[in-house]
């Protein structure tokens, strides 16, 4: 995932800010090709707890978990995150 739209690109930033932050990641080496457990030993329940990071972000769209089945990257991260806030808020 090199070419980001801009919307991607700001969701890229906000993990990025995360994994910095909360899981005291070195900024320079996080990139949208950095795996998510052989390049920043992000295992699944670290993965669960930047999802709740990720959760004001998303508004009341529910993110799948069968959706991060297949994410291996922060680009596939992104690429999740990034469909589903293409879709519509669900009413309440």
């Amino acid at each position: 995932m090199t070419d980001m739209t801009p919307a991607e690109q700001k969701i890229f930033e906000t993990i990025k800010s995360i994994l910095v932050k909360d899981f005291e990641i070195e900024e320079s080496t996080i990139r949208p090709e950095g795996r998510l457990y052989e390049d920043y030993d992000i295992d699944s329940i670290d993965a669960v707890d930047m999802i709740v990071q990720l959760k004001p972000y998303l508004g009341k769209r529910r993110l799948a978990p069968e959706a991060f089945k297949q994410v291996r990257t922060l680009g596939d991260v992104v690429k999740v995150i990034s469909d589903l806030l293409a879709q519509p808020e669900p009413a309440e």
